[in-house]
């Protein structure tokens, strides 16, 4: 396997430090040494195929180590700091950006795509080499679906056609973006892949023969001209003519430009030659010609394409480049990727990126996965219409853009003070639809009152309706704060609740973490503005008040541990000891409040102490929590007796730690558990790897109770060891 990665970087990469690449081999080995991929194969085949990816992209020493070193944190007892330490810190930083956020807990899959998507996204923003591994990681996995589950299958196939294949595209990687469609259309559309693969196969010696012809053809008319070329035929890819099928509802019969053919030159010059040795000799059909040189798609796409009719009264499409674009094309940002004494050159890289600085900007302002997703897919697929400003500036929107979404494409003030439009000087309504090619002109006014509500159905674009929304928000926060506090109120007031006293406290924390907002009126102004359901707040509101703030919206390292028990003011004295409502006597002492310690939570049944502390009242522990030794050392005669009273039941908080080996399903045969032993769960937390520990917090009656429970979760398979926890 690493003969295998070394050939590759002999090939294709320069200047690369092939001991680190070795030694990044042989950590990744011995990390992955035990665990076997789902074909059987040792799981380090997986890693040297990825970085054998990048190596053919003729990326540099840190990405294709990264790639090597890409699932360690995520799937390994390794962390972040051990690879800073054995490599380096952009090595980590790499590993680190394209770990999923595998380790919370979520309600729905689309909310945890959407988070795994905007790390990513925020990754790759400071680092695009991160989404240049995550796209190798997914083509060799794709290329490997076969022996995974058809359930997987497809859900793997459907999530790489919804991000992955696009995200290639946009970052100009045909390469890899054709091989992600087709693999994916192999497995969700499986009975019209292959039909189409046996009809293609059946007439390809035919349009070889065909292609061959014109390809010779070719060759002697550019040769006669003096324009060294490289002349191919390339057949294009399954899943871009069923696409064409569907879209012009025609039968592969009715295609008849299923094969291009590639010509690259050495200039520009070359290409517009060719081009017009090419309209010589062949006819060109009409509305069938595009100029990729003169303006470059945002994936930064060049070539002349043209389909003309060819011998026979057939068409083909022809392809013109130069070499250099030729390799961009194929690997698009990768292309770029030049070195300089060890630094990277820019190459006009934040430019080439623009794209993904308008979808962070519109991320921030979209709280809601559903739409986060689905705008984040709406600008990846959609395709472009290119205008001019007035000055002959080139601004590329998505199809069907109107002028408002010109507007905000040019400056966020000139979208608030637009109150008209010409496109090639003849006004225009807002609405219209900009077609590429025209010069737009937008009229602004001082005393315009701002964009209207509904430029949020006629704007395409999400950069523009997220400055829109963020305008209302600024400007009518107050109206939006009071319409979204009714609007929750009478929602919560629907199922059955009253808003302010289920919105409170640790549930209302959760919330505002989960969304990102810091107080309450920020999502009373995010309901009233629409950029939150009210039926989504109060249902998860809702949902953690019912679960007794078991929060599985937000990290389990926020659910607060502890519980603080007051002192009942009708307390019971009896032999000069106090009975409180926390079930324990403190002798010798009264009027004080009692609570329990945090470091051990002492539960009925366990041998307790007390110590008198200033302002708090008197702090119980169990007699074998290693803070008393301490306290005891330190104190001044402020250590009490304390006993458990036998008359006082109530609920008291226990945690557990469990190890045990990572298996699938024992986390919800372990909540079983707990459901058949009536014991409230208060909080839980997991940290896996190769095993797992599991932190468990409870509410239960007394200590007899949390035996009889641990025994119960000692005899599941893999289990280890439970035990209460000291500190």
């Amino acid at each position: 396997m690493l003969e295998k990665l070394m050939n590759k970087i002999d090939k294709n990469c320069s200047s690369v430090d092939k001991e680190l690449i070795k030694k990044a081999y042989q950590f990744a080995f011995e990390a992955h040494n035990r665990q076997k991929r789902e074909s059987g194969e040792p799981y380090i085949i997986h890693p040297v195929e990825v970085a054998c990816i990048l190596a053919e992209m003729g990326l540099d020493t840190d990405t294709i180590v990264a790639g090597l070193l890409h699932d360690v944190i995520e799937d390994t007892e390794y962390t972040y700091d051990d690879i800073a330490k054995e490599f380096n810190k952009e090595v980590a930083n790499l590993v680190e950006g394209v770990t999923k956020l595998g380790k919370i807990e979520y309600k729905t899959k689309e909310e945890q795509q959407a988070d795994n998507v905007r790390k990513m996204l925020l990754a790759m923003a400071k680092d695009v080499r991160v989404i240049l591994i995550k796209l190798a990681d997914r083509l060799h996995n794709m290329r490997t679906l076969k022996y995974m589950p058809v359930e997987k299958q497809k859900e793997k196939a459907k999530e790489t056609f919804d991000i992955y294949a696009p995200l290639a595209h946009r970052l100009g990687i045909s390469k890899i973006k054709w091989e992600l469609e087709d693999s994916a259309f192999r497995y969700i559309n499986t009975n019209q892949y292959y039909d189409l693969v046996k009809k293609i196969v059946e007439k390809r010696a035919e349009r070889e023969a065909y292609i061959e012809t014109i390809v010779k053809q070719l060759k002697e008319s550019l040769g006669n001209a003096g324009i060294k070329s490289d002349i191919e035929g390339r057949p294009k890819h399954f899943y871009s003519i069923y696409r064409k099928m569907i879209n012009k509802n025609k039968t592969l019969e009715q295609i008849f430009d299923l094969t291009a053919v590639r010509i690259l030159v050495d200039t520009v010059r070359d290409c517009y030659a060719a081009l017009g040795i090419v309209h010589t000799m062949y006819k060109p059909i009409p509305g069938r010609f595009k100029d990729y040189i003169a303006m470059p798609k945002p994936n930064m796409y060049q070539s002349l394409h043209s389909t003309v009719i060819g011998p026979q009264g057939k068409p083909f499409e022809i392809q013109i480049r130069t070499f250099e674009m030729h390799r961009t094309a194929e690997y698009g940002i990768a292309a770029h990727w030049k070195y300089k004494e060890g630094k990277i050159a820019e190459d006009n890289l934040e430019l080439k990126l623009s794209w993904l600085r308008e979808i962070l900007e519109w991320q921030r302002e979209t709280s809601d996965a559903t739409e986060f997703m689905e705008g984040f897919k709406i600008d990846l697929f959609s395709d472009e219409v290119f205008v001019f400003t007035p000055k002959g500036a080139v601004i590329n929107l998505p199809n069907n853009s109107t002028p408002i979404d010109f507007a905000y494409k040019i400056h966020t003030d000139i979208g608030n003070k637009c109150v008209g439009a010409k496109v090639n000087s003849k006004m225009v309504p807002l609405d219209y639809l900009l077609k590429t090619g025209e010069i737009v002109e937008i009229i602004t006014s001082p005393n315009s009152k701002g964009p209207n509500i509904s430029w949020l159905n006629i704007t395409k674009s999400n950069q523009a309706k997220s400055k829109i929304r963020a305008w209302f928000k600024k400007a009518k926060r107050e109206e939006n704060t009071s319409k979204g506090k009714e609007l929750l109120e009478k929602e919560a007031k629907k199922q059955g609740y009253n808003f302010g006293e289920i919105a409170k406290g640790e549930i209302l924390s959760g919330i505002l973490r989960r969304y990102n907002f810091n107080t309450l009126d920020d999502i009373y102004a995010a309901v009233g503005v629409g950029d939150i359901m009210s039926s989504n707040i109060v249902s998860k509101i809702k949902e953690l008040y019912e679960r007794g703030n078991k929060i599985s919206l937000i990290s389990t390292q926020d659910i607060i541990n502890t519980t603080i028990i007051k002192n009942n003011k009708n307390n019971e004295k009896k032999n000069n000891k106090r009975v409180n409502d926390t079930g324990v006597i403190v002798k010798g002492v009264s009027n004080l409040l009692v609570r329990f310690s945090k470091c051990c939570n002492p539960v009925p049944g366990d041998d307790i102490v007390g110590y008198i502390t200033k302002g708090r009242g008197v702090s119980i522990h169990r007699s074998d929590c290693k803070n008393v030794d301490i306290l005891k050392k330190d104190s001044d005669n402020k250590i009490v007796e304390v006993s458990w009273s036998t008359a006082k039941s109530g609920a008291y908080i226990a945690e557990i730690e469990i190890k045990a080996e990572n298996r699938d399903g024992l986390l919800a045969e372990i909540m079983d558990i707990i459901t058949q032993t009536k014991t409230h769960l208060y909080a839980i937390n997991a940290k896996t790897g190769k095993n797992v520990l599991i932190n468990v917090k409870l509410k239960i009656s007394n200590v007899e109770h949390l035996k009889e429970l641990m025994k119960k979760i000692r005899r599941l398979k893999g289990v280890t060891e439970v035990y209460r926890t000291k500190n």
